[in-house]
């Protein structure tokens, strides 16, 4: 006689049972619940009853699994799956598997796997981006598609080990490898000349600017260089990055800014930065360097040389110090400006800073203090001398090179 594996495992159980059982007896024992008796014509073996892995689109084309997506046509997409077969099912909806509705693509990002027992019917929430920014945000009925986005596997890979990326940061990084957008494409900050018509409207796809920092990164450990990516040329990202305390540690890893070179990154930005952003500096140093920005800002404000774009930026600048003191100094310039638009900027920025104090939840976050910059006494003295100074000759309005000139290098010695 032979004896298959389940023979052999249900012959100990009744062996052991009549074991239990006492001399002379002999109980039935049922067999283990994993396993049935099969038709003769099988050989007499035993089946496991463990469900049937199956791919979805595998499930859903060999009629095994009926299924009905719904989606936003971004971030999320709704798996309404039902067991029509005779046995139980684990479903696995895998990363890079694409559903489209209309001219809308989207694809699953984390994997999910779907355990149906028989004439079950389950809904699954699945992670999703959108492959096009022509996609529309709107909740719809979609089908699966055999198509498949090569360009995207890497990233997808590298995703499956990082469960922490937001799916912000995801998204902007596969637009930038689908379609290269600019930075205009996501940035929610003002840029010039973004209020200019155009056919395109990205605006679902607008990421905070940590999201976007994030995708950078990603993409550059992911072997792309800088110069491959639209989203890299505007200069005006690295500062707005810097500035943002959400995206602040991002954007010193990026850029590979040391914590004892982030006064001179500042400071450069100030006197040597894109001159449509250069005054975004003044906003910087507010934040990360409250105590130097006290005496500073109120100097800059008061010097009638200076251009009034750094003038009315080193107002607004002051409430995002987040300090008491500021609403002071703000109000005081209220009353020295009244009637003119640094006197309006200083009123509202007064109460903004006020109402924020007052809820005791500063809406700016500072994460240095003055004890953090190299020499600061020597700073401010040699920057106060400074804006004192004549201006040069040759100009009645000095740029801010000219009155922080000494500044500088104090600050760089």
């Amino acid at each position: 006689m032979i004896f298959r594996r389940g023979h052999i495992k249900i012959l100990i159980n009744l062996l052991a049972a009549s074991a239990l059982g006492g001399a002379g007896s002999f109980s039935a024992v049922a067999a283990p619940s994993q396993f049935w008796l099969s038709p003769a014509s099988s050989g007499g073996s035993f089946k496991s009853k463990a469900a049937i892995t199956l791919d979805l689109r595998a499930a859903i084309q060999q009629g095994m699994v009926q299924g009905q997506f719904k989606g936003n046509g971004k971030e999320m997409l709704r798996l309404t799956l039902s067991n029509k077969s005779a046995q139980s099912l684990l479903i696995c909806a895998s990363e890079g598997q694409v559903f489209k509705s209309g001219n809308n693509t989207v694809m699953i990002v984390r994997p999910v796997s779907v355990e149906l027992a028989r004439g079950e019917k389950k809904d699954q929430d699945v992670q999703t981006v959108a492959l096009y920014s022509s996609n529309k945000t709107q909740v719809s009925n979609y089908s699966l598609s055999p198509e498949r986005s090569s360009r995207l596997d890497s990233l997808l890979r590298y995703l499956q080990d990082h469960p922490e990326i937001a799916p912000g940061a995801i998204q902007t990084a596969v637009l930038a490898l689908t379609e290269n957008l600019p930075l205009s494409a996501f940035a929610t900050f003002a840029q010039p000349g973004t209020d200019l018509p155009t056919q395109f409207d990205t605006s679902a796809f607008k990421a905070d600017t940590a999201d976007i920092i994030s995708a950078l990164s990603i993409l550059r450990i992911l072997g792309l260089r800088d110069e491959q990516l639209a989203l890299t040329i505007d200069p005006q990202l690295k500062i707005e990055a810097m500035i943002d305390p959400m995206a602040h540690a991002y954007a010193m890893r990026y850029y590979g800014i040391k914590y004892e070179q982030e006064w001179l990154f500042w400071r450069d930005e100030l006197l040597k930065g894109n001159p449509a952003t250069r005054h975004y500096a003044l906003h910087g140093i507010a934040r990360y360097y409250p105590e130097v920005a006290l005496v500073m800002l109120p100097q800059w404000a008061r010097e009638p040389r200076t251009e009034q774009v750094y003038r009315i930026s080193a107002i607004q600048a002051l409430s995002e110090t987040g300090r008491t003191e500021a609403v002071s100094i703000l109000r005081q310039f209220q009353l020295e400006f009244a009637g003119t638009e640094m006197g309006t900027t200083a009123q509202t920025a007064a109460d903004v800073l006020q109402r924020a104090l007052d809820h005791q939840s500063q809406c700016i976050i500072a994460f240095r203090t003055a004890g953090s910059l190299p020499r600061i006494q020597n700073l401010i003295e040699t920057l106060g001398q400074s804006i004192q100074a004549p201006a040069a000759a040759t100009s009645s309005k000095p740029n801010p090179q000219t009155v922080l000139a000494a500044a500088a290098a104090a600050a760089a010695n």
